[in-house]
């Protein structure tokens, strides 16, 4: 029997938890509330992610450790990312690891196999990739991810100001970004993922598409009906509500919206009142209050 398509799950758990938040696990060091247990460093990091985790878990349904900040804390931060993806499966969540790998040949098919292809729960559900390389740095992560029912997000449309030197090349001027390379870029993972139809409509290759772009969201919305989109962005980096909804389907779905910080660092906003002492509270406080914000946008969008 195939594996169950990882896309068909996300779309699944969506439903199940009623929201389309995906809580970045960006573990800065010094954002975290401080550590009055005098643990040091890694066991703090790992007791503060550990009990965000418990209390998203059923919340929301997908959760993005980013690899570069676990690396930072030296090999055994390497190793706490697998523990954290290990932890969040066992809590249902669906788990995108945030690598932005780039390669070819044996290269890519050696990351595909670190990050896609184990089944001791350390193997993530989706993974976030650089397209620059073309079809030879995805095909290697599509060929384990497939085997295992896991998939990949690309790159398409990135929410950083200087995104648009490269994605926005070959632009006409006043004509909605035609001929732009990131539309370009959208066409081709339609392509990609267009052997590995799911269920529920969509294929394997996801679409990054930030929130600080709604034009352009929206745009790539209608032009990939069948690619589910990560869309980064929201909340500290400017996107609202509204700009994320546009990246939904006619069905309000086909997307997961990350918010990192406003989450997971929610208790900065209450430092004073003595927010730090409940950390893990205000963070499952902002993934529902987010998750709201959001379901409100999409339904008043139509």
């Amino acid at each position: 029997m195939p594996a169950h398509h990882c896309f068909d799950r996300l779309d699944e758990l969506c439903a199940k938890t009623g929201s389309a938040v995906c809580v970045g696990l960006d573990p800065h060091y010094e954002l975290l509330p401080p550590d009055t247990k005098g643990r040091g460093a890694l066991p703090h990091v790992r007791e503060f992610l550990h009990e965000v985790i418990d209390a998203i878990a059923g919340v929301v349904p997908c959760v993005k450790p980013q690899i570069a900040f676990f690396e930072a804390l030296g090999p055994d931060g390497y190793a706490l990312y697998f523990d954290v993806v290990r932890a969040a499966h066992r809590r249902g969540l669906f788990v995108i690891g945030d690598i932005k790998r780039a390669d070819i040949g044996s290269t890519a098919a050696a990351y595909a196999k670190g990050h896609l292809a184990q089944d001791d729960g350390s193997a993530v559900d989706a993974v976030t990739l650089n397209p620059y390389l073309g079809v030879d740095g995805i095909k290697p992560f599509l060929e384990v991810g497939r085997a295992k029912g896991r998939g990949v997000f690309v790159l398409a449309r990135t929410s950083n100001p200087s995104g648009k030197e490269l994605q926005d090349h070959g632009a006409v001027a006043g004509d909605a970004g035609r001929g732009a390379l990131y539309r370009k870029v959208g066409t081709l993972l339609e392509q990609w993922g267009g052997a590995n139809v799911g269920a529920r409509g969509y294929t394997d290759v996801g679409a990054v598409v930030g929130a600080t772009h709604p034009d352009e969201g929206a745009l790539l919305r209608r032009e990939l009906p069948r690619t589910f989109f990560l869309v980064p962005g929201y909340g500290a980096q400017g996107g609202t509500a509204a700009d994320v909804a546009r990246t939904f389907d006619a069905k309000g779905g086909g997307a997961i919206v990350n918010s990192s910080r406003g989450i997971l660092f929610a208790w900065k906003e209450q430092e004073k009142a003595g927010g730090a002492a409940r950390a893990v509270e205000l963070a499952r406080a902002a993934a529902i209050a987010t998750t709201n914000a959001i379901a409100a946008a999409v339904k008043a969008r139509g």
